[in-house]
């Protein structure tokens, strides 16, 4: 089996890039992580990818100050040169330009911790409270140039409860979100899930 060649994208600790890369190593995963890259030297995931006996790449935005597409294109080369096929989002905390976002059409995946079309962007957690919803969860999806809004591959819910607090909800999302965005790159990397514009 060939597998897909997965670049994992992150700006902090990585929990949902370490879902990845274990569920990766099953023989029958259709793909294979083969490197993370970070817009931050900080990011605690760096050192849990090398741990983990994968790639690392530091792609720092700030020496680009405001030209976020120079970084893109940096990034980009980085991706190419690495052969990746498909390009996973994971607590990536850069908003990408049209640029990118075109060039990787169908081919990025992003996780949101939020019931999509609910709750789009940050803060998912209180708002889920503050609007009373009985439901909340995760969507893993391919990435649009319109923040949060691109086609849904997987879904997964939790109920809310009584005494709720964001730190317990969020703890309860994170475990959804570890669980569903192996089986989303799954769906993506056999061809099962096809990303089709409207």
């Amino acid at each position: 089996m060939l597998k897909k060649r997965v670049a994992v994208l992150i700006s902090g600790r990585g929990s949902n890039m370490m879902a990845l890369i274990d569920a990766a190593k099953a023989q029958d995963y259709p793909a294979a992580i083969v490197l993370v890259v970070s817009n931050r030297p900080d990011a605690g995931g760096l050192a849990r990818a090398r741990e983990a006996g994968i790639e690392t790449a530091l792609v720092d935005h700030r020496p680009f100050g405001d030209d976020r597409e120079a970084f893109e294109r940096a990034l980009d080369a980085k991706l190419v040169a690495h052969r990746i096929d498909l390009v996973c989002l994971a607590g990536f905390m850069r908003l990408f330009t049209p640029w990118f976002v075109t060039r990787w059409n169908g081919r990025m995946l992003n996780v949101h911790p939020a019931l999509l079309p609910q709750f789009k962007g940050l803060d998912t957690h209180r708002r889920a409270l503050e609007a009373g919803v009985k439901r909340h969860g995760a969507t893993v999806h391919f990435v649009v140039a319109e923040t949060d809004s691109g086609p849904i591959i997987v879904q997964d819910s939790v109920p809310i409860v009584a005494g709720d607090t964001e730190a317990m909800l969020a703890a309860r999302v994170l475990e959804v979100e570890h669980r569903i965005y192996p089986q989303a790159l799954r769906l993506v990397a056999e061809g099962r899930a096809t990303f089709a514009p409207r």
